[in-house]
C-alpha cells in the first residue's frame, strides 16, 4: 500500500536528495526536483502525496515554493514538510505561516523524518476512511486548508444542484470547476482516495443519509431524489458503502 504513496523530494544539494531518497525509496515512490520551480513542473502532470522541500534553494526558496503550493487550488491539499538549517524561531514561524505541515531541522536523523512522513499520511488516511465510512459526514470534513475547504464546497455544491440526474459524471464537474478532467482526478483523488465518479456516487448515498434521518420520505422516493435508477439499486449500494441497508439505518438513527 506505500508503494502507492509519491513523495516529491525538493532540494538543490544533490547528496541530501540521495540521503532522503534512499532512505524513503523502500516504502514509497520518489521523485525529485532541485528547486520550487522544477517541483511545481512535476506538481502539475504527478500525483504527489507528500512533499519534503528545503527552505534555501536557487531560483525559488522553500517559503516560496511552500506558499503556491499551499495557495494553489490544484496542491493545497499536499501535506508539506521543510526542512532547514536555520533554527531560528522567526523562521519556523514564517514556514508554518505559509502552511508548512512539519518543520524538520538540520541535522536529522532518517528515523525522525520516517516517523513524520508515516505520522502524516496515517492522518490523512484516517480522515478520509471515515468519510467515507460516516453517512452524514459532510465532504468539507476531510479538508486539511481553506483552500481545500472552499475546493470542497463548490465540488458539494455542483454535485447538490444536479443530484437528481443519473448522468451526473466528472464530465460535469470539470466543466463547472474550470479544471481540466485529469488535474481535477488528481486533486479529488488525493484529498478523498477517491475518483470523482466515486465521490458523486458517495455524495448521493450521503445526501439519501441525510433525506432518510429526515423521515419526510419513503426511500423509494429518496432513491430518486440522489439519483439511482432503482429503489433495489439505491438500498444494495448503500448497504456496500456504509454496512447497513437504509431500513436499517432509519430504524437506527439517534
Amino acid at each position: 500500500m506505500e508503494k502507492e504513496i509519491t513523495i516529491l523530494l525538493v532540494d538543490d544539494n544533490e547528496e541530501i536528495l540521495e540521503f532522503i531518497a534512499d532512505d524513503l525509496s523502500e516504502r514509497f515512490q520518489i521523485l525529485t526536483a532541485a528547486n520550487g520551480m522544477e517541483a511545481l513542473d512535476i506538481l502539475e502532470t504527478e500525483m504527489v502525496h507528500l512533499i519534503i522541500s528545503d527552505i534555501m534553494m536557487p531560483e525559488m526558496d522553500g517559503f516560496e515554493f511552500c506558499m503556491k503550493v499551499k495557495s494553489s487550488i490544484e496542491f493545497s491539499h499536499i501535506p508539506l514538510i521543510l526542512l532547514t538549517a536555520k533554527d531560528t524561531l522567526d523562521s519556523k514561524i514564517q514556514g508554518l505561516e505559509l502552511g508548512a505541515d512539519v518543520y524538520v531541522e538540520k541535522p536529522f536523523s532518517p528515523e525522525f523524518l520516517q516517523v513524520q512522513v508515516s505520522s502524516l499520511i496515517a492522518n490523512r488516511n484516517k480522515i478520509k476512511a471515515y468519510f467515507s465510512s460516516s453517512p452524514l459526514l459532510h465532504l468539507k470534513g476531510i479538508a486539511h486548508s481553506r483552500a481545500d475547504e472552499q475546493f470542497l464546497e463548490k465540488i458539494q455544491n455542483i454535485i447538490d444542484q444536479d443530484i437528481s440526474n443519473p448522468d451526473l459524471d466528472v464530465e460535469h464537474l470539470a466543466n463547472h470547476m474550470n479544471m481540466s478532467r485529469p488535474t481535477l482526478y488528481r486533486k479529488i483523488k488525493s484529498i478523498s482516495n477517491l475518483s470523482p465518479n466515486e465521490l458523486i456516487n458517495i455524495s448521493r448515498l450521503k445526501r439519501g443519509a441525510e433525506l432518510i434521518k429526515e423521515g419526510a420520505l419513503k426511500i423509494y422516493e429518496i432513491s430518486e431524489l440522489v439519483g439511482y435508477s432503482s429503489q433495489t439499486h439505491f438500498g444494495r449500494v448503500f448497504s456496500k458503502q456504509f454496512g447497513m441497508s437504509p431500513t436499517e439505518y432509519a430504524n437506527h438513527k439517534s
